[in-house]
């Protein structure tokens, strides 16, 4: 196990490196000048040659390619993604703290989507074919084919605005976490559920629950039994929900006003500010790529066969 371990995070380095590459080289492709850009948030009245080129050279923008790319990537690993080009604040500064809302929103959400994944699949399992399992399915079709802005502004205007019950942006409390975590567990539970209820139904035809039934095993047991099999197989779905609601959280962040990484990412592209930029593409890159490999290692540490195998 512990070889296992040490052989999935040393794939991961060389796989972050390339993503950390990538990154670099697309924000360097863009056919804007960042000394420029600069230049224009100072709110320099006349942009010469001779300032922009003063100002690449204060950014480092005269070195050569790898050189750059390695000076941005040392000071990343240091959690130095630079200076905004907006406002002069370091981005770290600003994408900390968003991080950690937009973790907060994440995480909660997470939560509350594997509890009604796992319940409704279950569920649709047991009742397969009855009208709860198509009810069930049919509703959450519907509710995950709706945009999640139409249903955040639908929820906004009705429990907000006409019932006055809940807030309507920010997070200055629990109930401010009610609205969005909602919106965020329709639109992915409703996907989940149906990867527990197919895992469900696989191993409701396995020998084993044959031989279970056959030998006396109570139904709860055997249900408890078949959940335990089928998890084995979507944990790996679950785990790498986490880094996609953080990188999806956007539009839900915009519309709620949540003070996330979506909503200061959503600034900086409309702001051209490329430091922040950068570093919101790299610190969801390496959630998905974090979050993958943890999956993959609890996954094999609750299959004794592939444990076995290792």
């Amino acid at each position: 196990m512990g070889s296992y371990i040490i052989k999935r995070v040393l794939i991961s380095v060389p796989l972050l490196l390339i993503i950390s590459f990538l990154t670099f080289v697309l924000m360097n492709l863009s056919p804007l000048d960042p000394a420029e850009v600069v230049l224009q948030a100072q709110g320099v009245p006349q942009i010469t040659d001779e300032l922009l080129e003063q100002t690449r050279e204060e950014l480092g923008m005269n070195k050569p390619f790898l050189l750059q790319y390695f000076d941005w990537l040392f000071a990343s690993l240091q959690l130095d993604f630079g200076d905004s080009y907006i406002n002069g604040e370091q981005v770290w500064s600003l994408i900390g703290p968003a991080f950690i809302n937009t973790l907060k929103l994440t995480v909660v959400s997470s939560v509350f989507i594997i509890f009604m994944s796992i319940l409704l699949g279950v569920i649709c399992a047991l009742k397969e074919g009855k009208m709860i399992d198509k009810s069930i399915r049919g509703l959450s079709f519907l509710l995950t084919a709706m945009p999640s802005y139409l249903l955040a502004s639908i929820l906004i205007w009705y429990v907000s605005v006409q019932l006055d019950l809940l807030p309507t942006n920010g997070m200055d409390s629990y109930k401010s976490y009610i609205l969005p975590v909602f919106v965020i567990t329709i639109s992915y539970a409703g996907i989940y559920f149906r990867n527990v209820r197919t895992s469900m139904l696989s191993n409701l035809n396995e020998d084993y629950v044959l031989y279970g039934r056959a030998s006396g095993l109570s139904e709860k047991k055997i249900i408890l039994h078949i959940l335990r099999n089928s998890l084995q197989v979507t944990i790996s779905i679950f785990g790498m929900a986490i880094p996609i609601i953080l990188g999806s959280t956007v539009v839900v962040e915009n519309v709620f006003a949540w003070p996330g990484l979506g909503t200061l990412s959503v600034n900086a592209i409309l702001s051209r500010d490329f430091p922040i930029i950068q570093a919101y593409v790299l610190i969801l890159a390496a959630s998905f790529v974090l979050f993958n490999t943890l999956s993959d290692i609890i996954n094999v540490a609750m299959n004794p066969k592939l444990r076995n195998e290792l």
